[in-house]
């Protein structure tokens, strides 16, 4: 007799998947089920070492009895099912931009202030939150340059000559509040001599408007936001657009420019005069 999926069993598969994506069709995109990936592009050791420790306590760890497949679906990187969510391939996948086209973002350092410089480095990220925000960290900390400036007193500081904290928060919120459902764009970042221009697909979601953006919150992706808060990526939600502005003119940096527009939102930073 042979073995495997029988005619029945394939039958009931595939209807329990019909019914799983109905049951999800209404749910923002980051917590839809991604029907072309399964539990092998979810890297498991990162969810089990990063991941679900910043949602759970050590010692509520020690007592987790439940099987990996129901921490997963419980933190919504799976369907009950173990259909991998969009969340879950953005959270914790091993190559999630296979599944979800956009998900990946795109650095460019021109030497220069306009597009026709040359190009002295140009990277594509293509990791999960977790490798990806790693791999961002040091790419912008490479290209940093300091400055000497004068601090209390008689004591000299160095300065950065963009602040560390506006870069963070600017690439963080652009991963965070992307539409990764209607388009195949990367976050961009482009790095010229005299300002950093960071845009990502996605106009204005919800509540927000151009002209209440800095006072009215609303979020597209509200799984991949809550991750990214119980990650350390975003300190309080709400607070980005007040941290970049707060953290430029602490260095006495330009106001940065916010450019929104009905398809895509951009962020420049101004390098100190």
């Amino acid at each position: 007799m042979p073995t495997g999926i029988t005619p029945v069993d394939s039958l009931s598969t595939d209807r329990h998947v019909v019914d799983e994506t109905r049951r999800f069709s209404s749910a923002p995109f980051d917590g839809r089920p991604v029907l072309t990936a399964g539990e092998s592009d979810l890297d498991l050791r990162l969810f089990h070492t990063t991941y679900l420790p910043s949602f759970a306590t050590a010692e509520a760890l020690v007592e987790n009895h439940r099987p990996i497949e129901a921490d997963l679906a419980w933190l919504r990187l799976t369907t009950p099912g173990g259909v991998p969510t969009a969340l879950g391939l953005l959270a914790v996948g091993t190559d999630p931009s296979a599944h979800v086209p956009g998900a990946y973002l795109q650095f460019i350092r021109y030497q220069g202030v306009d597009l026709d410089a040359p190009v002295v480095d140009q990277q594509e990220l293509r990791g999960n939150l977790v490798t990806t925000a790693e791999a961002l960290s040091a790419l912008l900390s490479a290209h940093l340059r300091t400055r000497l400036a004068e601090g209390e007193g008689f004591r000299e500081e160095q300065l950065t000559d963009f602040p560390p904290e506006a870069l963070r928060e600017t690439c963080m919120n652009a991963i965070m509040h992307r539409d990764y459902e209607n388009s195949h764009a990367p976050v961009r970042i482009a790095w010229f001599d005299d300002r950093i221009e960071v845009t990502n697909p996605g106009g204005p979601f919800g509540q927000v408007r151009a002209d209440n953006f800095d006072r009215v919150n609303d979020y597209r992706n509200p799984g991949l936001a809550r991750a990214m808060k119980s990650l350390g990526y975003v300190n309080r939600f709400g607070r980005g657009i007040w941290r970049i502005r707060s953290a430029m003119a602490r260095t006495g940096g330009p106001t940065p420019e916010f450019h929104i527009g009905p398809s895509s939102w951009s962020v420049v930073l101004r390098k100190w005069p």
